[in-house]
């Protein structure tokens, strides 16, 4: 084991219940008799691309989507049969399923348990049932403290809940009231991101770009620039047009400071810009792709990062029923080589978002190349502007950088 490279796998479940308005993500409604010939196929893509990693051990798992609690409990139990019989997994692995409370049952948590899953992540995203309305989602926050109460009862002791912010109406007491009750359930992680309006989504036709109904009624634009009509039926669309408008600039910063502060008192450390955790509790997944770790993806539209190489997986759930996937890598699609330069950049991008920030040292270590000198003139700039702070060998945000953080990234291209 101690001479195994280090592998993270990401599993794709694409199916959900219902698109929510916000979500741009591969994942869609299909017949319940779709599950088993996408579970076959996943299997089949398993078997094929574990020939390619007998030397490596599998430190974390994580099962996204769509929603993996959507399936049936003994299908998750018995991919995870497969991916035991296929990868060599450290016993202490971190092994993620993401969750809706609106398909979670008793059953399917013992299976979970049962199959080696030891981390729970529950996408509550509001406490306020009518924000969870006009997001649509399929659960209410009943729902919410359902599952999380089952989930504790057959022990998990692992729990991250997701929550969204800058959502349409909410303002500072909304908020407010979300994070108390969600900080009362004491779970281990809480992953607090901002409402992000993506092209080809109901919010999208609703708030446009920047966060102001499209000009064009109904028309959107995609994000290869063509124009397409609206992917919402007459009252879909008649009924969003009376969504209350987004919180202002402002208000959500506001919500972003609050939020880091009430999560401090509670003795929730915030370890990524988005995601606070008890100590010992960050997810060891999400902290691999900031840090470089080799992740292969599985499934549909999933992606890798190996060995240098980053590629995607067939998108069409057609397609990718249809392949041969006992060759390795036969789902794979757009396969790219970073070159010494993109590796460096992502290196800054991915390590800045954590709050200990990168180290010199690692950056020589990993590229043969001086950090300090390579990036001189962009940390100058940058610790003068009050967006840095450096602690050799260590740089990070500050929290002015935080609240800029894209535009801190950027001085960190290459030419």
């Amino acid at each position: 084991m101690m001479n195994k490279r280090e592998l993270e796998l990401y599993i794709h479940i694409p199916f959900c219940a219902r698109k929510c308005a916000y979500c741009d993500f591969l994942s869609f409604a299909v017949p319940e008799s779709t599950y088993r010939d996408y579970m076959d196929k996943l299997i089949e893509e398993i078997y094929g691309q574990s020939l390619c990693f007998p030397d490596s051990c599998v430190i974390s798992i994580f099962l996204g989507g769509g929603t993996p609690s959507l399936l049936p409990a003994d299908l998750i139990g018995e991919l995870f049969a497969v991916l035991y019989g296929c990868f060599t997994i450290a016993e202490d692995a971190e092994i993620t399923i993401e969750a809706n409370p609106g398909t979670l049952t008793m059953e399917k948590l013992e299976v979970y348990r049962e199959s080696g899953i030891n981390r729970l992540s529950l996408g509550l995203q509001s406490a306020d049932d009518m924000e969870l309305k006009m997001l649509g989602r399929i659960h209410t926050f009943d729902d919410f403290l359902k599952s999380y109460q089952r989930a504790r009862q057959v022990g998990f002791d692992n729990i991250s809940v997701d929550l969204m912010s800058a959502l349409p109406g909410q303002d500072l007491h909304s908020w407010k009231n979300t994070l108390r009750k969600v900080m009362m359930l004491k779970p281990e992680h809480i992953s607090a991101y901002s409402l992000i309006i993506e092209e080809g989504t109901p919010f999208y036709e609703r708030y446009g770009r920047d966060g102001e109904p499209l000009e064009e009624e109904g028309v959107f634009s995609q994000r290869d620039g063509c124009q397409a009509k609206s992917i919402l039926p007459g009252n879909d669309r008649e009924r969003y047009r009376e969504l209350p408008p987004l919180p202002d600039e402002e208000t959500d910063r506001r919500i972003y400071h609050m939020t880091r502060e009430l999560l401090a008192s509670q003795g929730y450390e915030r370890y990524e810009i988005s995601n606070y955790a008890r100590p010992g509790m960050e997810c060891r997944h999400n902290i691999g792709y900031w840090t470089g770790v080799d992740y292969l993806g599985l499934g549909l539209g999933s992606s890798s990062y190996i060995g240098g190489y980053r590629y995607h997986n067939e998108t069409g759930l057609k397609k990718y029923l249809s392949l041969d996937l006992r060759e390795a890598g036969a789902a794979a699609r757009e396969i790219q080589e970073l070159s010494l330069e993109e590796k460096m950049e992502e290196f800054m991008f991915l390590g800045l978002r954590m709050m200990q920030g990168v180290s010199g040292n690692e950056f020589l270590g990993r590229f043969g190349r001086n950090m300090w000198k390579l990036y001189d003139k962009a940390f100058r700039k940058l610790q003068d502007q009050g967006l840095i702070e450096i602690e050799a060998p260590w740089v990070r945000l500050t929290g002015r950088g935080i609240d800029v953080s894209n535009r801190v990234f950027s001085e960190f291209l290459l030419d």
